[in-house]
Formats: structure tokens, sequence, C-alpha cells
């Protein structure tokens, strides 16, 4: 499946200096790549993909088991790309290879964004901007061929990936089957701020006469081990709009409250409800502290590394 405003977008992906378009005899390469993104995230096993062996890829592969099958790639529903560092090959006039992976769908998801997926950057290569230079190239090659920009899920066992997302400022727009973050158009910046056990979640206000100026539209904190939100007046005049804002402020702020293992669940009433299957896509808290439950059972059925992760305690107060 394909669509022309997502070819024009990739068309201004292929022309990025720190983008290379993967070649027909680069796919299994690039699948040993993706395999050792998987490997790190699920087992926490941090390897170089192209030392991999045939048999350490069988071993990893059973680890891993249909998580980690090698699938056959379609072009026709995504693009993949070598990551590459164009100020590092400049001195050397040639390309010193890859330094991680990144795939982009050719076909709009929701209301106009692409999808990324296999975003990974190799060990030796980290901590240099390049996912975020990567994500940023991505949205704004959207947002040039009028996509509102671009959606990406990731687990969340997988924590190191979970909070790099956050503090990426993307927001939380699904936890059906992953957590789904998203860089849209027409969500505005947000902000978490802490203070004195609280955390205030705030969105920049393009109405404000003072530039950068945030409004605040949420307010949680814990009394007795159960979560406290508090929705301000500026989020009240949105509550009963047509706006994604409503909806996905709640869910962003769950999940920057459940990273700091801070309480997601108010009460008896709401906590029922998210048993009997309510906000298991999106929405309340409670939905997510369900979600959560199940994410990290799958895990543990499928072998995966849970460490660090949400104290099933600190949620499950409801009785």
């Amino acid at each position: 499946m394909e669509d022309d405003l997502a070819l024009r977008a990739h068309e201004r992906l292929s022309a990025c200096p720190g983008l290379r378009a993967v070649g027909p005899a680069e796919g299994h390469r690039f699948a040993l790549w993706d395999l050792a993104s998987l490997a790190e995230g699920a087992l926490g096993e941090c390897s170089d993909p192209d030392s991999f062996t045939a048999s350490h890829v069988k071993r990893l592969r059973l680890r891993l088991g249909a998580s980690g099958r090698e699938y056959e790639h379609n072009d026709d529903y995504s693009r993949r790309y070598w990551i590459w560092d164009a100020a590092e090959d400049r001195p050397y006039g040639r390309p010193r290879g890859p330094l991680g992976t990144v795939a982009v769908d050719t076909w709009p998801t929701g209301v106009g964004a692409l999808r990324v997926s296999s975003l990974y950057v190799h060990p030796v290569a980290r901590r240099r901007g390049l996912a975020s230079s990567t994500l940023d190239t991505v949205y704004e090659a959207c947002r040039a061929e009028g996509l509102h920009g671009f959606r990406l899920d990731t687990c969340w066992t997988w924590q190191r990936s979970v909070r790099y997302y956050l503090n990426r400022g993307l927001w939380v727009t699904s936890w059906k089957h992953a957590l789904g973050f998203a860089r849209l158009s027409y969500l505005p910046r947000y902000e978490v701020r802490a203070s004195e056990g609280e955390l205030t979640f705030l969105i920049a206000s393009p109405g404000a006469r003072t530039r950068g100026a945030m409004v605040p539209l949420l307010v949680a904190d814990a009394v007795a081990g159960r979560l406290r939100l508090r929705e301000t007046e500026q989020y009240a005049r949105i509550r009963d709009q047509r706006n994604p804002v409503r909806y996905y402020a709640r869910s962003t702020l769950a999940l920057h409250l459940a990273v700091r293992g801070l309480p997601l669940v108010r009460g008896k009433e709401e906590w029922a409800e998210a048993i009997a299957g309510r906000w298991c896509d999106i929405g309340d808290p409670e939905g997510l502290a369900r979600k959560i439950e199940i994410f990290e059972q799958v895990a543990r059925d499928d072998g995966w590394r849970l460490t660090g992760l949400y104290d099933p305690s600190s949620h499950a107060r409801h009785g």
C-alpha cells in the first residue's frame, strides 16, 4: 500500500544526508540490526549486530520466540533506512558505515501520520543525538508534504525507550497492544513539572501574549496510596469538546506517573471499570494500570527481562 503524500515524504527522507535507503542486498543485515534491538530491549543483551554468528542468531531467535522471527520485508508497506552521521563521514570523504536503523510506513495511519518502526542506534554511536535528529527529520518530511507527523510503538517493559520518548515530549496516544507515542502537528508542546509531590501537566498556549507561556491542564498527586487527579479550569473548557488534547493529556500524564512509580488508581469504582475493560485502548490512568499488569505478565510468559518496572502494590490498593 502506498500513498502519494507518503511517497513524497519518502523522497525527502531519501535525500537527507543522515539517512540512506537500505539496498536490495542489505535486507539480511538490516534484519540482524533489528534482532539486536529486540534482544537488547527484551533480554537486556547489548551486542554488535555485525558480529552475530549463525549460532548466536539462532539462539536469540529461539529465546525470543515468535517476536524474534525474521519476516520477509515488503517495501510496499514501509521503507527502511540506515542512519548515518554525515559530519563523521566528511573528514574521510566516504561513508564509514551505518550507525542505526529506522523504517517508515508508505501509508498514513490515523489522521495523516506515518508509522515509524525499527528505530535503533548502534551502542558505539549513542548519546550523539542520532535518534532525535532522525525523528525530527521524519516529522519535518511529513509536515512538508501535508501530513501531521508520525506515530510509533514500544513495549512497556523497554523502560529505556519509554523514558526516552517521554523525555522527547511525545504524546501517549494508545496502549492497546503496546504503548503508542506520537508527534502530531495538532498536539501542542507539553511539559510535566514536579513540585512538592505533585505532577502538573501543561501545554503551550498559542493564544498567550507571552511567547512560550504554558497552561496547566491536570494536577496529580498521591493521597494514602491512591491517585488524586484534579482538572484545572483550562481543562474543563475543553472537556466537552472534540479535542484530542483532552484524551491524550490524561494518558500522557498517566505514563509519566507510572515511570515515577506513583499511584494510577483513584478508587474502587475506577479500578472496577478498568478491570471490566474500560480504557483498554486509551483513557484514564486506571486503564494504563490494568494494561501494565497485562504487559508485564505477557513479558514474563515470554521469558523477557523485567527490571525497574512498576510496583504492583502501588496500583493494587483498591480494596
